[in-house]
């Protein structure tokens, strides 16, 4: 066996090379290609949609992206998947509307304004004809001509028309409620923008606050919609279970204890009012007034109730915080039985805000 080096090529035989020559019309030049498909698509207005009743409808919209100033690889996912599912449902035969439009209003538009010395309303237009620019460059098979922005006023009466609407039946109420605080944005979180504690962001610790909110009465609506899930065809029982468990209907007893020392009452609602007579504890929100009353003359506990201030306020969080509390010192008294029950636990598991009460044993 012998082995060794392979020798090189001959001086006498010519390299040949394997990359495609510029002008070779069987070359592949994404950029040139696909500069030319968007601009035969722009040309032919290929994904401006008109009403044709000869054709089945369908819908695709993806959700809005916020202006930031410029994509990132979570939008190139999201609307990539949202166009496949355009231009499968366009090759099936069907009309499809595909819009974008840009989440362009509220205090981040504001406070990212501030940080750069500009004013919201350049900095939200920049940005848009900059992310605009770049979702071109992709492809995708989107009406431009439906284009619009939240920050105008165009779209946003429709929205404060609607709220009016709302308000005058009764289905629009304020009250107060526990929120997710970013004291760096100055703006309220919803649970998917914090991450580990902080605002996705600002990156600043999270806050609990109390602060009056508005909501919108679907309480009414509960069971109507309990009803129209069974209606639903194709629907996996999972989602439909999912679902349920987000209206939250149930039903029970609502009924009170006095406050011993003071005309206060707590209301408590239990699905469960057989277990009444084993009740030997009553707890309340750190945001309760009664909490906040006794945390005035407790050092220790205002300092615990601070403590809980931080972190969010999901429902996946608090389950799986530990049990913590402490007694305020303040006595319930059993409905039944006239025992006087310690109000303690002002609670990291109560969550929900001051209207929030819950009774248990030890």
């Amino acid at each position: 066996m012998r082995w060794g080096r392979l020798p090189g090529p001959s001086p006498s035989i010519s390299a040949v090379s394997t990359e495609p020559a510029v002008n070779d019309p069987a070359a592949y030049d994404p950029a040139a290609v696909e500069s030319a498909a968007r601009g035969f698509w722009e040309r032919t207005r290929a994904f401006e949609v008109v009403e044709d009743a000869s054709k089945p409808r369908f819908y695709c919209l993806s959700m809005l992206p916020y202006p930031s100033g410029a994509l990132h690889m979570g939008h190139v996912r999201n609307y990539t998947i949202g166009d496949v599912i355009s231009r499968y449902q366009r090759m099936t035969g069907k009309n499809v509307l595909q819009p974008m439009a840009w989440d362009a209003f509220g205090l981040p538009a504001e406070n990212a304004a501030i940080k750069n010395n500009t004013a919201p309303a350049k900095w939200t237009y920049a940005n848009i004809e900059h992310m605009r620019a770049q979702l071109k460059t992709m492809g995708y098979a989107i009406d431009w001509s439906r284009e619009f922005a939240t920050c105008r006023p165009e779209y946003y009466v429709h929205e404060q028309r609607m709220f009016v609407r709302l308000l005058k039946k009764g289905l629009a109420y304020r009250r107060n409620s526990v929120v997710n605080w970013d004291p760096v944005d100055q703006t309220v979180l919803a649970n998917e923008q914090v991450i580990d504690g902080r605002g996705w962001r600002s990156g600043a610790v999270v806050e609990k606050r109390e602060i009056p909110q508005w909501f919108l009465r679907i309480t009414d609506y509960a069971q109507e919609l309990l009803d129209g899930l069974d209606s639903l065809p194709g629907w996996p029982d999972s989602v439909k279970t999912m679902q349920r468990n987000w209206i939250g209907r149930s039903e029970g007893l609502e009924f009170s204890f006095d406050v011993e020392g003071s005309d206060d009452k707590l209301a408590v609602f239990t699905t469960r009012p057989d277990t009444l007579m084993g009740v030997t504890f009553v707890s309340i929100a750190a945001e309760h007034p009664l909490a906040q009353r006794a945390a005035e003359s407790d050092p220790a506990l205002r300092e615990f109730i601070d403590e809980l201030r931080q972190g969010g306020v999901s429902e996946a969080e608090l389950e799986t915080q530990a049990k913590r509390g402490m007694d305020t010192g303040l006595r319930a008294l059993h409905p039944i039985t006239g025992e006087p029950l310690p109000i303690s636990w002002s609670a990291s598991r109560t969550s929900g805000g001051t209207t929030t009460i819950r009774i248990g044993n030890w």
